[in-house]
Parts: structure tokens; sequence; C-alpha cells
């Protein structure tokens, strides 16, 4: 076969709306104080459900009852994933100005990324099925555990009757959600999607797990200075809950209502390691491509990414390849920062969460620190910006993405 590949023309997706719910807060103005150091640090807490194993501590979302903001009998339909989703969907339909009663429900989208999705449901009913037989097993397991249940439960809520997907790329999973949606935008085949990541997963035997394979931190006596990504002291990630959703449209159906757009997504790229089932290649081979397809997406050069929100997990090995892999596509002069320190790593969330604080700070040009960074580790070769927020000056912006199974995906941001 031969000629050039297809390219599609550029296109830059409006970001109108965000909604966050997170360990660091509830709501975007909320989460963004505290992950900026305006606020109090997150909630990081002993779960008795994870009582006498190595890590038995996660990232948790305080001072907040889905009952009392869904209502008790919508609440009960859906898992604590689900739940989180359809609140900070809700709030990023609200900024983004739209109604859901007076919009054509058959141009919105939505699309949610989820790796475990209703996984503590799935633990209860196993210990009912062993304790008290198959007739007291709820008939809801199914509904309620299911990957798609973030995005079946939002388009519910929100009345959306276009395209409702779920995407299932492990930690990568927010971010390939939020380029799906881009696509989908480009096609034309929706003016709006609500798309992000969902993520609930205080589970016993996903968590012993993650002990077993040493991906965990195991620093008990401190669990709010566990998560320290790119220090030399890091052991292991920290596991958080949450939603990040965003409000993207066609940029034509913006202006047109007159749309307030906070930032563009203006490029996506995704590719696999085809390596190994948990670890990424050494080389950092998968995320460059996917890194350097987002830059082409895009049309932007990659001298003209000034800030760089990293997966950044805290794990020994991860931030390193991704640091060094950032550094050979990007050079130095980028700040770098990991914002799981302040909401845990939420896994397939942390895809949204992450890109909603992307957009942050690009408008607001403030670069979040990364926090726990005590002791820089020397052989990390990017500016990582720790301590304090940084101010800077720059107009795009990239969110990078790694997964277990070798699901690498970036984005490309840009001012409006």
């Amino acid at each position: 076969m031969t000629g050039r590949p297809y390219r599609p023309e550029p296109f830059a997706a409006a970001v109108t709306g965000i909604g966050l719910v997170t360990a660091a807060g509830t709501g975007t103005g909320a989460t963004w104080s505290a992950v900026t150091g305006a606020a109090d640090p997150p909630s990081v807490l002993h779960r008795p459900e994870l009582d006498g194993l190595p890590c038995d501590f996660m990232y948790t979302i305080t001072g907040l009852d889905p009952r009392t903001v869904l209502g008790v009998a919508t609440a009960r339909l859906m898992d604590r994933f689900s739940q989180l989703a359809v609140i900070a969907a809700r709030e990023a339909v609200a900024d983004a100005g739209l109604d859901p009663l007076l919009w054509d429900g058959g141009r919105v989208a939505v699309v949610i990324g989820s790796a475990h999705g209703g996984l503590p449901f799935y633990d209860e009913q196993h210990a009912v099925l062993a304790e008290r037989g198959a007739r007291r097993v709820s008939p809801k397991l199914a509904p309620l555990t299911v990957v798609n249940g973030a995005a079946s439960s939002v388009a519910t809520d929100l009345g959306a009757l276009g395209p409702s997907q779920a995407v299932s790329t492990a930690c990568s999973s927010g971010t390939v959600a939020i380029g799906t949606a881009h696509q989908m935008l480009r096609t034309g085949a929706c003016d709006v999607v609500v798309a992000g990541g969902a993520e609930s997963v205080c589970s016993r035997l996903l968590i012993a797990s993650a002990c077993q394979l040493k991906a965990v931190s195991t620093r008990r006596e401190d669990p709010g200075a566990a998560c320290r990504p790119f220090d030399l002291h890091r052991d292991g990630f920290v596991v958080g809950e949450g939603a990040g959703l965003l409000v993207m449209e066609r940029p034509e159906h913006a202006r047109a209502r007159g749309a307030t757009v906070r930032a563009h997504i203006a490029g996506y790229g995704a590719a696999c390691d085809a390596y190994s089932a948990v670890a990424p290649d050494p080389g950092g081979r998968g995320v460059e491509r996917a890194l350097r397809a987002a830059l082409a997406d895009a049309g932007i050069d990659a001298r003209d990414i000034g800030h760089v929100n990293a997966h950044g997990t805290s794990t020994v090995s991860n931030d390193l390849i991704e640091a060094t892999m950032l550094h050979r596509v990007l050079g130095e002069h980028p700040l770098v920062t990991s914002t799981k320190a302040m909401t845990g790593h939420t896994l397939g969330a942390a895809g949204g969460i992450e890109t909603a604080l992307t957009v942050l700070a690009l408008q607001h040009q403030l670069v979040p620190p990364t926090v726990n960074l005590d002791a820089p580790d020397p052989a990390v070769p990017v500016d990582v910006v720790s301590k304090e927020a940084r101010r800077g000056t720059f107009d795009a912006a990239v969110k990078t993405s790694l997964g277990f199974g070798g699901h690498n995906a970036a984005l490309v941001l840009t001012r409006p």
C-alpha cells in the first residue's frame, strides 16, 4: 500500500463546563483551591474495609452524601462511582450554561471512563452469596457494577439521547474518554459531549492484589505524605475516588449560543505498548507515540507546550519512564506537575480529573504544585513544580496518561 496516511483537518473542541468531585474538594472551585494550596489538604483516611492490609488508607471524599444531592430513590439505583459522575456532570452542565430541559438531547453524547466500575458492590454481593445464599443476592448487581453504569446514569439524569459510551482502558480511561469525545465532535456526530472519568474502588480484594503487586504505598505511619510523585523516596501510589467531567462542544455550537470557552481540546493521541499487562515499556515508546500523535493532531510544535499535567503516579519506575519521555519530546521548558498527591490515584477517573485541572491551569496561568516532593529524584530530567503553585505564561498544555495493559493517551489543550 502506498501514499500518505489519512490525516484529518485540525479540530479543537471547546471546553465550556467543568465538574469535579475529589478528595481535595467537592466542586470545581473547592478542588482547584486545594490543589493550588489555597485550601486544606485532602482527606487521606484509614478505611476499616482495608484493615490488616499493608495499605489500609485511601483518598476519600468527605462531607458529601450522594443521597442528599440525588435523592434516596435515585441514589439507590447507582453504585458510588456513578453517583459521583452524576454529581460532577450536573456541575459541568450548569457551569457551561446549558439547560437539559431546553437542549436537543439527540445531539448530546456522554462518554465516561472507568477502570473497575462498581467493584465494591460486586465484592459485597459475593460475600452475600457465600454467607446467605443465592436468593439473597441483589438483582441490581449487573446494572450497578458494569463499567458503563456511570455513562448510563449521566445520560439518563441529563436526558442525553445521543451516543452514550463507556471507556475502560485502565488508568488512561478518563483521558481516552475525552479523546473519544473530541473525535465525536470532529465528525459532527453530536454538538455537545459530557466526557471524563469516574471511579470509587474501596475494594479489599483490589487493594490486597495491589499490595501483592507492590504498586501501592505502604507508608501507613503518614498516609498524607505517602503519595509523592517524582520524589526520590516514592514507594507506590495511593488509591483515590472521584469524578472529573467536561462539557465539550463543537466550536460553532459554543459560539452560536455565546458560551464562555475555558479552553480547547486541540489534539488527541493514543498508542499501545504491547509490552506487559502491568509494566510500561521501559523506553516509554508507547506514551511517546501517543504524545507525538496528539501534537500532530493539534498542529502544535513541541516547543509551544508550556505545561504538562503528568500521569505521575508515585511509582518508582513509571515516574522516571514518563519524565524521561517528556524531556525527550518536549525538552526542559514545560512546567510539569502531578496532582495525584492531592487527589490520589483515581484510576479510570484520573484523566478526567487531571484534564479538568489542566484546563484550569491554562485559564489561570497557574501550575499546581506536586505536593510531598521533599527530595526530588535527581534522575528526573524535567522541571517539576513543587511546594508552591507557580505562575507561568503558556498558551498550550499537555495531559498524559498511562494504563495497565500498555494503554497510553495524550491530550493537547490550548487557551481560547
